[in-house]
């Protein structure tokens, strides 16, 4: 029977590395190891390997063999290990599974019996999930998340090697691999340096699986998407929100003559010239009203630190007819209560109102998921974007805010 599974998890690996390329090379990066059941219940990943039980896979056509790799492998090529940070286990690991498995289903791939799978949430990360689980939830992953410290805690529960001969990896990859469990132990936690390097080391793999699999000509849309949005800069999005308020707001010098009283030099002084910002937030259904609180609270804690006149404004598929709302720069920014929205999403009506109003914005920030119908034109001022979500923007600058 060893023989048998060994020889199903190779064809399994072959076949995606032939017709799955981008996958294939993720998977191969995972030295595979038999474990027992009550160390594994079925297949799972302490990011540094693979730990499978024999009889699950014994269960498991080839197609689905091909899957549930993939789905390991891409665990750890998301970092979901290095991820989850304040959320609970419990469901930042059924959000990660929500989040893989329909990518899978859509490359062609066959998902085993009891995958978790839950229409509405394709094309979404872990972390636009993860509110959307219940706090109580009992919903379990078909695999074990062996590369979390708590799955460790109580010291029974994660896979491990049961024998020297089933610590072979067959693929030569083993050299990446340095933490391998000792014989008959189980997988140790990951520390804080190991998620690091670990998150960096599965960086590079991916970047350099999908341009393997570009060059075959073997990457989907889908996944070509998610690796674009996963290998782009992530920088908190407050600090490039500060950074580009801070510009449009950052004090000039200026070369204007002195009083005579002052004597005939003329020295650069500092001028410090109040910004306009409009402030525009998407009421559409997509956005709740704790992410627009968390937004209103950190453009007042920039506010505060330059002198900016803020207009608010609230958009879905119309103009809230209550709006605008100004706040001067002595002036605390709040959610007014006369919000309104929950319908669809289009841009097009803010920038008609901007169009006809005497003084146009310094800058206009809008906080929105980027899902509309956006202006054929680009406005003569700058537009700061910040997207809930992967949708792109046609023009302006977008910050990723989840």
């Amino acid at each position: 029977m060893s023989d048998d599974i060994e020889t199903k998890l190779s064809a399994a690996r072959t076949r995606l590395i032939l017709d799955r390329p981008f996958l294939g090379a993720l998977v191969l990066r995972l030295p595979m190891h038999a474990t027992k059941p009550e160390r594994c219940r079925t297949i799972g990943t302490d990011v540094r390997a693979l730990y499978y039980n024999p009889e699950y896979i014994s269960q498991l056509s080839l197609d689905q063999t091909q899957f549930v790799l993939a789905h390991e492998a891409l665990h750890c090529a998301l970092s979901h290990f290095a991820r989850r940070q304040h959320r609970v286990k419990q469901r930042w690991d059924v959000a990660c599974d929500l989040a893989i498995n329909p990518l899978l289903i859509q490359d062609g791939l066959k998902p085993p019996p009891g995958v978790l799978l839950r229409s509405g949430f394709e094309g979404m990360m872990a972390e636009e999930i993860y509110p959307f689980i219940e706090e109580d939830t009992e919903e379990e992953t078909h695999d074990d998340h062996l590369y979390d410290q708590e799955n460790n805690s109580k010291g029974s529960s994660s896979g491990g090697s049961s024998s020297e001969d089933d610590s072979r990896s067959g693929d030569g990859s083993s050299q990446d691999n340095d933490s391998e469990p000792e014989q008959g132990g189980q997988p140790q936690p990951l520390s804080e340096t190991e998620q690091e390097q670990l998150a960096v080391q599965w960086r590079q793999r991916l970047a350099g699986a999908a341009q393997q699999a570009k060059q075959a000509g073997k990457l989907g849309a889908a996944m070509m998407r998610l690796v674009d949005h996963l290998l782009q800069p992530q920088l908190p999005w407050r600090m490039l929100l500060a950074r580009y308020m801070t510009a449009a707001a950052r004090d000039d010098y200026s070369y204007q003559r002195p009083s005579r009283r002052e004597g005939d030099a003329i020295l650069p002084t500092l001028k410090s010239a109040q910004v306009n910002v409009a402030v525009v937030l998407d009421t559409s259904g997509s956005v709740n009203d704790t992410e627009m609180m968390e937004f209103v609270t950190e453009i007042d804690a920039i506010k505060g630190q330059i002198r900016a006149r803020l207009m608010l404004h609230a958009c879905d598929a119309a103009l809230c007819k209550n709006g605008p709302w100004i706040y001067e720069p002595w002036e605390a920014f709040t959610l007014p209560e006369g919000i309104y929205g929950r319908g669809g999403t289009r841009f097009v009506p803010v920038f008609e109102w901007l169009d006809h109003i005497d003084q146009k914005p310094d800058l206009l920030v809008y906080f929105t998921d980027a899902q509309g119908e956006f202006p054929k034109t680009e406005p003569a001022y700058p537009v700061l974007w910040l997207v809930k979500g992967k949708a792109k923007v046609p023009w302006g600058q977008r910050i990723q805010l989840n």
